[in-house]
């Protein structure tokens, strides 16, 4: 779904449509990813496949599901159309970086959030490499190619799946060797279980739910960018990357951000920096990996700063964790940064 496909709409109908459309589509993110997940873990429940396993896999996975879709279908569209990816890849950039700073943040400022240490020296370093490959990836080999300015290429977005693999199994051994750092939620077992046609149907539901919601986001976005821009007289890659990385990126992040607010009011926000933990790392290495591999990702210069930023917010949060806890005041500060990225963000575009 593209946007010149109103063009001959009234501006002002067309500006509705447009935030319509991505309202919309956040809502059927949010919500069909909940159902796809509830029917994904009782199918594989069904399937006798280990709690541990479903956690560490199809829920992990699952819950990646609305920047998945945003990026996929971004992706889709530059393979059909042409032109920047730039909502792709500032959905997984803006959404990492939303995690740490916004997700983080609010739960800090609630409660402070215990580290675990087992976090700092196995869960937390994985990450720290994971964002060196994608900045590696992203500045240096799609460098003046023959797609872009910078990109993300297609044998990159392979070794990223590929690596996601290798992550994956390494949960699975990781939870089996310290079993004691599992939180698990505990089964109800009076609750009757779901009926196989009821776990087809939220499958299918859900995912199609999930595909619409990442099309009208993609399509809500690069309406308001595109209809911003020509309005303005802005340049439409940075009015694109600012919807990506602001919009869009908390959008996808609603799920997390919730979760985390929910929890830091009750006082059980442990989990919290786990959590963001393995959304970055299947942002970047699922995400982004598919996105890529399905079509190389291209987009201007304006990335190089966005992918300081993630690796900055990263090694920051990184070293407060060191401390063992996440305090009010780090929480303040984290949010601090990202109202100074956006305002950067949204100069660097109207400049």
């Amino acid at each position: 779904m593209e946007p010149s496909l109103i063009e001959n709409w009234p501006i002002a109908l067309q500006v509705i449509t447009f935030i319509v459309g991505l309202i919309v589509g956040v809502f059927c993110l949010v919500k069909f990813c909940d159902i796809f997940v509830d029917g994904s873990v009782a199918l594989a429940k069904k399937a006798k496949i280990s709690p541990l396993i479903i956690g560490l896999t199809v829920v992990a996975i699952g819950t990646s599901c609305p920047e998945l879709a945003v990026s996929v279908s971004d992706s889709i569209s530059c393979l059909i159309n042409g032109g920047n990816a730039n909502v792709a890849i500032g959905n997984v950039v803006g959404s990492n970086i939303c995690n740490l700073l916004i997700v983080l943040g609010f739960s800090a400022v609630f409660t402070p959030i215990i580290v675990k240490k087992s976090i700092c020296k196995r869960e937390y370093p994985f990450l720290i490499m994971v964002t060196a490959f994608c900045v590696l990836f992203g500045l240096l080999f799609g460098l003046h190619s023959v797609l872009g300015d910078y990109a993300i290429v297609r044998w990159e977005g392979i070794v990223l799946v590929v690596l996601c693999v290798v992550y994956i199994l390494f949960l699975i051994y990781n939870a089996k060797k310290h079993p004691e750092d599992i939180d698990l939620e505990a089964e109800d077992e009076e609750k009757e279980p779901m009926p196989v046609w009821k776990m087809i149907l939220f499958i299918v539901l859900g995912a199609a739910g999930v595909i619409l919601g990442g099309e009208l986001v993609v399509f809500g976005a690069k309406g308001i960018a595109l209809s911003a821009s020509d309005a303005m007289k802005l340049d439409h890659d940075l009015a694109e990357s600012l919807v990506g990385l602001t919009v869009v990126a908390v959008g996808t992040s609603l799920p997390e951000l919730v979760t985390s607010v929910v929890a830091a009011k009750k006082g059980q926000n442990e989990m919290a920096l786990g959590n963001v933990i393995g959304s970055n790392i299947f942002n970047v290495l699922f995400v982004l990996g598919i996105s890529a591999t399905i079509n190389p990702l291209t987009t201007g210069s304006q990335i190089i700063v966005d992918l300081i930023v993630m690796t900055c917010a990263t090694m920051v949060v990184f070293g407060i964790a060191l401390t063992g806890k996440i305090k009010k005041w780090h929480g303040g500060l984290l949010l601090g940064m990202y109202a100074a990225y956006v305002t950067y963000l949204i100069i660097r575009t109207v400049m």
